[in-house]
């Protein structure tokens, strides 16, 4: 028996290949629990990118909407954060999490599904999808809260970003895979029927969710504590710079995003001239960027700083919309639409995990559902109005002049949050809570 296929040889060389793929000693994704977490946001994320393709595409090319009609579309999902994520932080501090968080990824499997039956019965119009976005909202303001929530029920304080990052790196895996299936099944089922296939995946994600167990504290209180622990609530955040001064970067950060994002299917399909398949390609770009970012995220804010690597995330994405709001409609404007996704990939990576780390590092866990519900009101007030001036910019001036201005705004943001010492100077996780035991 020769050398190479000697058995020893043989299983020495296999476990050397494992070797190279097998987590280091101390990985989250070690851990049973987080695990099964991770899992199951990887298979909602690969939904949620065929949501984010299939619904507007379905509204620009199929419905032929206006972009007022896209950006009152895009308000739609936003209006319920407005509406209800002050009392529903009050109300998430009273119950278990978990349940919740199963709860709405079943709702949000089944208004997804009301599309493509809308579309076989020959229904389908932009009032169902203002429904359906408004539904979508609620589940986001509410279950999404839970389970910013639930993840600081699994993870230790001082590895919350590690945690968002590896969170980052299941959502941007989807988001590589995500946009070439769903341009794939655009082109062979249509836009509308795609969504039938979101809604089996969120309801995998759900059923994955049924199998982790966590324990928790609740706040007792009656209906008449309701309103003094939602006004509790305000002024924790309100009372705490580093938290204010987040919520007002991030939620001017959203404003310009909003802006963008309600014209760049348009810009796409009706300036570019791409097909829905194509669009669906570009978006792969988007995978990239918050695939790099996820991987080297973690990195970044350990050599920078999590205030430092926040603001960084801001410009990056304000340069990817300038860039394409400046390129002619040509090869390179397809290019530009390209660099934009994987620019704004980047940057919202490396905004969100140093925003979320930040902002649970320093809450105790019994105020944690009312400050989540707090600074998500706070960063999407701002939301609504920059997707509906979006819009507005988008049909009365030019699609190219809401990416002008959410480039402009981006950098502009991002100059002003590095003249703030409150996160210029902010190298570390805050310190006085680092080491209190998760809840």
């Amino acid at each position: 028996m020769s050398r190479l296929t000697h058995p020893t040889q043989t299983r020495r060389w296999f476990e050397q290949l494992t070797g190279r793929f097998a987590l280091p000693a101390g990985d989250l994704l070690r851990d049973r629990i987080y695990r099964r977490l991770w899992t199951s946001i990887l298979i909602s994320s690969l939904g949620g990118q065929i949501t984010m393709l299939a619904l507007p595409l379905t509204a620009a090319v199929l419905l032929n909407a206006s972009p007022t009609q896209m950006g009152l579309l895009t308000s739609m999902e936003i209006l319920p954060f407005v509406l209800f994520s002050l009392p529903s932080g009050v109300w998430l501090d009273r119950v278990r999490k978990l349940p919740i968080y199963i709860a709405g990824e079943t709702l949000l499997a089944f208004a997804v599904a009301t599309v493509p039956l809308a579309a076989w019965a020959g229904v389908l119009n932009m009032n169902l999808l203002y429904c359906v976005g408004f539904v979508l909202g609620m589940v986001y303001t509410t279950a999404g809260s839970a389970a910013q929530v639930v993840l600081t029920q699994i993870v230790s304080r001082d590895r919350l970003v590690e945690a968002h990052a590896k969170n980052a790196l299941a959502s941007s895996g989807a988001e590589v895979a995500g946009p070439g299936l769903a341009g794939a099944l655009i082109k062979l089922m249509g836009a509308p029927m795609t969504l039938a296939i979101d809604a089996l995946l969120v309801l995998v994600s759900a059923l994955i969710l049924r199998g982790i167990k966590v324990e928790e504290t609740l706040v007792q209180g009656n209906k008449a504590d309701f309103w003094r622990d939602l006004k509790a609530g305000l002024a924790f955040v309100w009372q705490r710079r580093l938290l204010v001064t987040l919520a007002a970067t991030v939620g001017g950060w959203q404003l310009f995003n909003n802006a963008a994002q309600v014209v760049q299917i348009l810009y796409a399909t009706r300036t570019l001239g791409l097909s829905a398949q194509t669009v669906g390609i570009s978006y792969v770009g988007l995978g990239v960027g918050t695939v790099l970012a996820s991987i080297f995220g973690h990195r970044i804010s350990r050599r920078l700083g999590p205030g430092p690597c926040l603001v960084l995330g801001v410009a990056i994405s304000g340069a990817g919309w300038l860039l394409l709001a400046l390129m002619p409609a040509n090869a390179y404007g397809v290019a530009a639409f390209i660099i934009m996704l994987a620019t704004y990939g980047i940057g919202a990576v490396l905004i969100f995990i140093n925003f979320l780390a930040l902002r649970q590092s320093l809450t105790p866990a019994p105020m944690l559902g009312r400050m989540t519900s707090t600074m998500r009101w706070m960063i999407l007030l701002p939301a609504g109005p920059g997707a509906l001036l979006g819009g507005w910019l988008g049909e009365h001036v030019g699609l190219r002049s809401a990416l002008l201005f959410a480039g402009i705004g981006a950098l502009a943001l991002s100059l002003l949050a590095w003249r703030h010492p409150t996160l210029r100077d902010l190298r570390e996780l805050p310190a006085e809570l680092q080491d209190r035991s998760p809840s």
